[in-house]
């Protein structure tokens, strides 16, 4: 997907022109890409988000990537219109309302993007909800969806939550469906071009949370491990904890055969091996299996028969008869000296009795049992099995913005994003937590940066992480919250180089992007459950 080719002066021009001389709804001009396919997919996609206690929206960072621009004013050229100016009216308005406000009413269409970048982290931008047939369309930078920084093809796990606040979802979450761009950023992530309509499922909240598990085995370890790839990047599915452990295979083998472990068996399986052994014998034993015996102290022992094994036959227990031997028989007493004085007695001294024998002693062994197999390897994990609820459609909870397009330059419009992120002198303006507005008229950019010679610019002091994808509403009615979509924030620069950033570019709004736009309007998304 990086750019190829850059394009300047005639070369730019006689583009230009081929663009003009093309219909503004040309398939040729529009890429499409799906983001969840099914509502299976989707459906693991909310629940990634949703699990852990949201710790993925929560510890979300805004996206940095193609922040900060280095944009200037263009005094002649820019932007033009390809054919005559247009609009589509938001959701709710479109019948004309006068009503006025002095006060500026945030709109509930904005909210925030989140996805798994290509570091394999979860970030956000910001979004809005627009118009469409069907009430399910977002639109954001080309960038908040299209993965430039690692060349895949989209960002991963792309969802759309508006109203988003510190781990609330007060609308629920809107898995992405189907990702419409223009061709030349799709193939040569052209400036002018990052823009991104996305389609989005109905809403999600969560009802309830269990965990499911995994468990494969496979023959070698590199399908092992293609396995845990797969399902650690499958952005269908919601895996933690993968991991690969070796298991016995089908067959006995040789000590000490490549690919081979000796793993612990059953005394059936050993005994399998060793038809007619005794497994409380001596062996011999097959050589591809064998014991492991050690004495144990008598109160270990936990039977009052010769043999038993545990709950898994896994471990022996037996016991081996050692016969006491008699006690020794005490000598006669001698007689005791006759005194030369005395006269002899004629009683001896008596003699004593062998000590009866006491019964059979025992030795105590517990014996486990190995067998050298040929090794598997299992892949096993956890998966996150969320309970969900359908809330509906996305324009239907919210609301949904117009859209403008060829529409003059010098407009004024109102910017709603989620700035964060520091200036280019260290302050900090913005946390990114709450949704900012500013307010400006339009003028004609360029940077050479992105290769972008026809984009607009607006004053604002918007930091770009985070403000990337922000809604510019040309037409905004602060009563109503609704305007018309006239541009999205893809950059942010220092004009004046006083280490404040002064500015934010957006691609123009022209025939072309109504056309990106049209195709996406017009498709159905459904439910995930």
């Amino acid at each position: 997907m990086k750019r190829s080719l850059a394009l300047g002066g005639i070369a730019a021009g006689l583009l230009a022109s081929a663009v003009v001389a093309t219909p503004a709804h040309a398939s040729d001009s529009i890429h499409s890409v799906a983001l969840a396919n099914t509502p299976f997919a989707a459906k693991q996609v909310a629940s990634f988000w949703f699990s852990e206690h949201m710790a993925n929206l929560v510890n979300a960072t805004p996206y940095d990537v193609e922040t900060k621009v280095n944009a200037k004013h263009v005094s002649g050229g820019g932007p033009a219109a390809s054919t005559k100016p247009g609009t589509v009216p938001a959701i709710g308005d479109e019948k004309k309302s006068t009503s006025t406000s002095k006060n500026v009413n945030l709109p509930k269409t904005s909210g925030k993007v989140f996805f798994i970048g290509g570091d394999g982290r979860p970030h956000w931008c910001t979004a809005t909800s627009v118009q469409s047939q069907y009430h399910n369309l977002v639109a954001t930078a080309g960038h908040c969806v299209y993965d430039t920084e690692s060349n895949r093809e989209t960002l991963d796990k792309w969802v759309f939550v508006p109203g988003y606040y510190q781990g609330k979802t007060p609308w629920g979450i809107y898995v992405g469906k189907t990702a419409f761009t223009h061709y030349d950023y799709d193939v040569y992530e052209d400036g002018d071009r990052d823009y991104a309509f996305v389609t989005v499922y109905n809403g999600v909240l969560p009802t309830s949370a269990g965990v499911d598990t995994y468990e494969k085995v496979w023959q070698t370890k590199s399908q092992a491990w293609r396995d845990k790839f797969r399902l650690e990047h499958d952005k269908t599915t919601v895996w933690s904890k993968v991991e690969i452990t070796p298991v016995p295979g089908r067959r006995l083998v040789p000590v000490g055969t490549p690919e081979s472990k000796k793993f612990q068996i059953s005394l059936w399986d050993f005994s399998k091996a060793n038809f007619g052994k005794d497994p409380k014998g001596d062996g011999p034993f097959d050589a591809r299996t064998g014991v492991d015996t050690r004495e144990i102290p008598a109160f270990v022992y936990r039977s009052n028969r010769d043999s038993y094994y545990d709950a898994k036959t896994q471990t022996l227990y037996f016991r081996t008869k050692v016969e006491n031997q008699p006690a020794p028989v005490a000598s006669p007493s001698p007689s005791a000296s006759a005194s030369p004085t005395a006269s002899a007695s004629p009683t001896a001294t008596p003699t004593v009795e062998s000590i009866p024998n006491q019964g059979p002693a025992y030795k105590y062994f517990k014996r486990t049992f190995w067998g050298n197999y040929d090794v598997d390897y299992k892949v096993s994990g956890k998966v996150f099995g969320i309970g969900l609820k359908d809330v509906g459609r996305l324009g239907d909870n919210v609301g949904g913005q117009g859209l403008a397009y060829n529409q003059k330059i010098g407009s004024s419009v109102f910017v709603f994003g989620y700035p964060s992120g520091s200036h280019p002198d260290g302050n900090h303006a913005y946390t990114g937590k709450t949704l900012k507005w500013s307010y400006g008229k339009t003028f004609k950019a360029s940077s050479s940066a992105i290769k972008a010679e026809e984009l607009v610019g607006v004053k604002s002091s918007f930091t770009g992480e985070g403000s990337i994808g922000s809604s510019w509403l040309l037409q905004y009615k602060t009563s109503r919250r609704l305007g018309y979509l006239n541009g999205v924030t893809i950059g942010v620069s220092d004009t004046d180089k006083n280490g404040r950033i002064d500015t934010s570019v957006s691609p123009y709004f022209d025939g072309e992007t109504y056309g990106v736009y049209k195709s996406a309007a017009s498709l159905w998304s459904g439910k995930i459950v």
